[in-house]
């Protein structure tokens, strides 16, 4: 089996792992992780914080997200543009929000488009080695590619529930790991010499 097949079988499994939680398990794991974001990232004054809207059965990070808003973050959201380009758009209070894409939310085309420092990103499935599978579209990779060609390096911070970790992601030379993992059991620095 080729990487991108072991990939697409570990999606399947940890989508299916994750959707079969039940909604008040989802919730309450997500206020751990929006309760352990918050003491492990500090306030992150002054950075540039992309997070993202839930869809599905994802991680709730908006309570996380709106405490490092208040704390002096300023924050964005990706919105798919077309199948090949994400933006992230700054995210404020009483702006629009269109459909972004995927089943979810985003400011609309008013919004001032940022790049973004940190990244808090959404997960199929990852590794304790910052190996990453996302939803298989490649547009945080072509997002992460397009920053790094401007000379920007943003802090990686893959989010997910515990049951979402596989013991090994097959990676390619053009994976970008992730600088740290946060779930409902913990902040996890990313070692940085990987495997």
């Amino acid at each position: 089996m080729c990487a991108q097949e072991l990939k697409a079988a570990l999606r399947r499994r940890t989508l299916a792992a994750r959707d079969s939680m039940t909604i008040e398990a989802r919730i309450e794991a997500s206020l751990m992780i929006d309760q352990i974001g918050i003491e492990a990232l500090g306030p992150l004054s002054g950075e540039i914080v992309s997070g993202f809207w839930p869809m599905r059965s994802e991680v709730d990070i908006r309570p996380l997200m709106f405490h490092l808003g208040e704390a002096g973050a300023q924050l964005c959201l990706p919105v798919v543009l077309d199948k090949t380009r994400i933006v992230f758009r700054e995210l404020i209070r009483g702006a629009e929000f269109i459909d972004a894409g995927f089943g979810t939310f985003g400011p609309g085309s008013q919004a001032v488009e940022l790049d973004p420092t940190v990244m808090l990103m959404p997960l199929a499935a990852f590794d304790r080695m910052g190996n990453r599978i996302g939803y298989g579209a490649g547009h945080y990779d072509r997002a992460i590619a397009r920053l790094h060609e401007k000379g920007q390096q943003p802090r990686l911070i893959g989010v997910a529930f515990d049951l979402q970790e596989v013991e090994q992601v097959p990676h390619e030379v053009h994976d970008v790991p992730l600088s740290a993992i946060l779930t409902q059991s913990g902040f996890y620095q990313v070692p940085q010499n990987r495997s």
